[in-house]
């Protein structure tokens, strides 16, 4: 079997969080530039990047089954150029190379800017590039395509937490800031092509420092000409303390583009097991944060993670998360069963909670969880508000559009095209959506007496 020595397609999969949906975006600028076309399948691809994510559970063998399907060959015998990109092949690095030799290029997330000259290397041998490198990736990608309403835009990297359950320190490096100056022509060039939204990511975006706070960022963003709508995540607990977090609440109720939505991940409600997990806040701290937070913008809605069955989470710990759920109301929550990460020092703590007892917990978590979107969802009910059109609904007529607290609201609007705001009323409310129906302007209302 052999891969293509000049591919002409290529088919990006992106697993895990929006910093990999924005890298897979970047990578996919980055083919096309070279010259390649972006096809919908990897069975139509001459080239398939798998961009992997190491914080989810079985990442890896997300990866290697996906690999095994990729090298079967195809009716002309060929394969498809496989690389394996993102925090998966940071942390493996060689030993993917070792479990699945017909891998060609084996590509870190920081390293991601050399994917085309790797791709001509792997034509005679597999190309690995693993580094971190001083020179931050972004100084060598190429202008992005885009065609949504809504876009992302990476403005910090890396995590200097070092909590005990994570990879991110190992596989993104240290944290490290973009320069305001950029991220602003970036924004630019964004809504030029017609963004109207975008959303700040960061392992840590709130520790934002190029030049400005994160506040200072979204202050200077709010003036673009075009730019409707700023959101930003995720947040850290620990940098929403003191006065850094003081002036990201004062602009959620100064700008007025900011959307009133914070994602705030606790991981637990046991003040015992966030210590143990070296997250630097209490249960205590964290709620004091979201206290000062609602004072301010009574409207925020909030959305958080969690993480179940960490090492020594005794049932009065996964209390304490169930009843931090029920106290704080989140609007939406991912959870997640802790899953062991080789290298990390909860790895090696004893006390690891059964997988029963997990998927136990866990049931009674997302229960919770859904029990509270729906509740946060229907106390919308009669808010009046703007949303921005994003796709098409399921059935004919319908468009889905996101209100300022993230919701999905379903509305059949005549007329009203993707990438449109529209003024709407919320009349329905469901565990993971809304109806809304559009606000008929007042000269045709008289119009229709």
């Amino acid at each position: 079997m052999t891969s293509p020595a000049s591919p002409k397609t290529y088919h990006v999969k992106s697993f895990g969080c929006q910093m990999n949906v924005y890298d897979s975006e970047r990578m996919g600028d980055l083919l096309s530039a070279d010259g390649l076309t972006a096809v919908d399948t990897p069975e139509a691809a001459d080239v398939v990047v798998l961009n992997t994510c190491h914080i989810r559970e079985r990442a890896a063998e997300k990866l290697y089954s996906d690999i095994g399907r990729l090298r079967q060959p195809r009716a002309d015998g060929s394969r498809p150029t496989i690389v394996a990109a993102g925090c998966v092949a940071q942390a493996e690095g060689a030993e993917i190379g070792r479990r699945a030799p017909d891998v060609d290029v084996i590509v870190g997330p920081l390293a991601y800017h050399r994917l085309p000259e790797l791709l001509k290397l792997a034509r005679t041998g597999r190309a690995v590039d693993i580094d971190m490198p001083a020179v931050p990736k972004f100084d060598s990608l190429p202008q992005r395509r885009i065609a949504q309403a809504s876009a992302f835009l990476t403005v910090q990297e890396g995590c200097d937490k070092f909590c005990t359950f994570c990879v991110v320190p190992y596989t993104r490096g240290p944290e490290t800031s973009r320069p305001a100056a950029d991220l602003i022509a970036e924004a630019e060039a964004l809504v030029a092509r017609g963004v109207r939204e975008v959303t700040l990511l960061g392992q840590n975006v709130n520790a934002y420092n190029g030049g400005l706070t994160l506040a200072g960022l979204i202050r200077a963003l709010a003036q673009i000409d075009g730019l409707e709508r700023i959101r930003y995540t995720t947040s850290h607990p620990r940098d929403m303390q003191g006065t850094g977090g003081d002036d990201l609440i004062a602009a959620h109720v100064e700008v007025a583009k900011l959307m009133p939505y914070l994602h705030l991940p606790v991981q637990s409600g046991s003040s015992r097991i966030l210590k143990a997990m070296n997250r630097a806040h209490t249960r205590e701290s964290y709620l004091a944060t979201l206290t000062r937070l609602r004072a301010a913008r009574p409207d925020v809605a909030l959305s958080g993670d969690f993480i179940v069955g960490f090492p020594g989470e005794t049932e009065a710990d996964f209390q304490d998360t169930l009843s931090i759920v029920r106290e704080v109301q989140y609007a939406a929550a991912y959870c997640f069963k802790y899953s062991i990460r080789p290298g990390t020092p909860a790895a090696a703590m004893a006390d690891q909670v059964p997988e029963a007892v997990k998927d136990e917990r866990l049931a009674r978590l997302l229960a919770a969880v859904a029990e509270g979107s729906l509740a946060f969802n229907r106390s919308t009910i009669g808010r009046r508000c703007t949303i921005l059109l994003e796709r098409p609904g399921r059935k004919p007529g319908q468009l889905i559009g996101k209100t300022p607290w993230l919701q999905s609201a379903v509305v059949s609007i005549p007329g009203a095209a993707i990438g449109d705001l529209v003024e709407v009323d919320i009349v329905d409310a469901h565990p993971n959506s809304v109806e809304a129906v559009p606000v008929v302007p007042s000269s045709q209302e008289s119009a229709a007496a």
